[in-house]
């Protein structure tokens, strides 16, 4: 395992790796998503519709990063520009997949209950926004995930997408309508069950 260390003996900022990677260092790439591989994950999770999908856009995001290095532009962060790779990434695997629709079961998020009864709640209530979400236009997932299931304030969301900040709002404007409708259809359907 190689150890990266600045020349005052601190860490190595994720530019130098970057740098060292186009340079043709070998350790340099995977050090860099050793430090970024859990918020990846994260990113890639809630913007697709499934685990299998996440992992899929995933590994095709970071294999783009990977031979797209040298196109790198020093006027955003690293982790951003890795951020938006993995995000557009999602967003092709989506339009590519667009005649299935899937909807994660997983309660990732869910914070534990007391009860079983809070649990079922819980659970019912995760798959009821995965189902709202899966029915929106992949664009507006991923604007609404940044902005409302992350917390990226709109700015930044906007730089880790790569669209304007005017986008970012009227894609989220537009998508937590559609969920508003969407989460009371599939709240009504239930209801009536």
């Amino acid at each position: 395992m190689h150890t990266y260390r600045g020349g005052t003996g601190g860490e190595v900022t994720d530019v130098e790796l970057l740098t060292a990677h186009v340079a043709g260092d070998p350790h340099a790439f995977r050090e860099l998503l050793t430090r970024h591989q859990d918020h990846l994950w994260h990113v890639a999770r809630r913007t697709s519709y499934s685990d299998e999908d996440a992992s899929d856009a995933l590994q095709e995001g970071l294999l783009s990063a990977h031979r797209n290095a040298s196109k790198f532009r020093r006027d955003a962060a690293v982790r951003s520009w890795l951020h938006a790779i993995v995000v557009n990434a999602c967003l092709d695997r989506i339009r590519r997949n667009k005649s299935r629709q899937a909807f994660s079961l997983s309660a990732d998020n869910v914070e534990e209950p007391r009860d079983s009864h809070d649990h079922v709640e819980a659970v019912d209530m995760r798959m009821t926004v995965d189902q709202a979400l899966a029915l929106l236009p992949p664009e507006q997932r991923a604007a609404v995930v940044a902005v409302d299931m992350e917390g990226y304030p709109v700015a930044e969301a906007a730089i880790r997408l790569g669209i304007p900040v005017g986008t970012v709002k009227s894609r989220c404007a537009r998508a937590r309508k559609r969920l508003a409708a969407e989460l009371a259809e599939l709240g009504g359907r239930g209801n009536r069950s």
